[in-house]
């Protein structure tokens, strides 16, 4: 039997954010090098608005009204920078933490289920010197 690897992807929290907040948010985030992907406008996607107005509505409908407050919110995709990592080591259980500690600061402004999901690699950019 054939050995069918998984696609290169990358470990993400899908978080819908109030717009109110998204840029504190990701500031605050980015300090704990993790980064914040709208997905409206992740590169992953070719139809990134159509993908956001997907993912939002499978949030909302799943918590069957709780969240009906985020129902203008910000679909984002939250990454881990290459200080979490450790090679090809899951990502190790203090970048979770961190991560859900960071999102539990903006509880008020941020709708999201304990967990990771999978998507596509995200490419960070890099500066370079010279």
């Amino acid at each position: 039997m054939p050995c069918v690897r998984r696609q290169p992807h990358e470990n993400v929290a899908t978080v819908l954010v109030d717009p109110a907040v998204l840029r504190e948010l990701e500031l605050a985030l980015m300090g704990r090098d993790m980064w914040v992907w709208p997905v409206e406008t992740a590169p992953t996607y070719t139809d990134g608005p159509r993908m956001a107005f997907q993912i939002r509505r499978r949030m909302l409908l799943a918590r069957r009204g709780a969240w009906d407050d985020a129902a203008e919110w910000t679909p984002v995709f939250v990454s881990f920078g290459d200080s979490w990592r450790e090679g090809d080591e899951p990502l190790p259980w203090a970048a979770h933490q961190a991560l859900w500690d960071t999102l539990g600061e903006f509880a008020a402004h941020t709708r999201y289920r304990l967990g990771l999901g999978g998507v596509p690699r995200l490419s960070v950019p890099h500066e370079t010197a010279g």
